[in-house]
């Protein structure tokens, strides 16, 4: 029996609520430097009870966390998330990762992230998503402009990575963006 529930189905993934029983994985990836660089969190250390204890929160609270799964193997491949949830303003910001490295470049992250719009903007009747990218982060930002996202804004140098200062952009998307590109 699998361990992940199809809560947002696609075509060739489903996103599902978090399941703590996936710390192991989670915490592997998210001490990979190859994937948390860029990430806000690339210069913190995740230990397992910490990321047990983060999902656990995750799968029992009102935030809007899933793992993103493959349908060939229910096989787990990253996570994506609607995080500050604002509901009179009717925005949130989304966070999104690819755990393994074979599994990046193969469309899987722009599908889940089409999936979580339509979700955070049809279901949850959001009208402003946006999200942080490292400005060095060209395969994220090409399929952020895929989705249909724009740049808003660039806190410049507003990251500290190896040593150096990188600009971090904003990118969103607006509801009727969405709708859109989506007809």
């Amino acid at each position: 029996m699998s361990k992940h529930f199809e809560k947002i189905p696609g075509e060739r993934l489903y996103l599902s609520p978090v399941n703590p029983d996936d710390a192991e994985l989670y915490a592997k990836w998210l001490n990979d430097w190859e994937i948390t660089q860029w990430l806000t969190m690339h210069s913190r250390v995740i230990g397992l009870p910490a990321e047990r204890k983060w999902l656990e929160n995750a799968a029992t609270g009102d935030g809007y966390n899933f793992a993103i799964v493959a349908r060939d193997g229910d096989r787990l491949l990253g996570s994506i998330s609607l995080m500050n949830v604002q509901q009179v303003n009717r925005c949130a910001e989304v966070g999104v990762f690819i755990g393994e490295a074979e599994d990046k470049s193969k469309g899987y992250g722009t599908e889940a992230i089409k999936l979580l719009l339509s979700y955070g903007f049809r279901t949850l009747g959001l009208h402003n998503i946006l999200l942080h990218v490292n400005a060095d982060n060209a395969r994220a930002i090409a399929c952020y402009k895929k989705c249909g996202f724009k740049l808003c804004g660039c806190f410049r140098e507003g990251i500290f990575m190896d040593g150096r200062f990188v600009d971090s952009l904003s990118m969103d998307i607006l509801d009727r963006e969405f709708e859109e590109i989506t007809q």
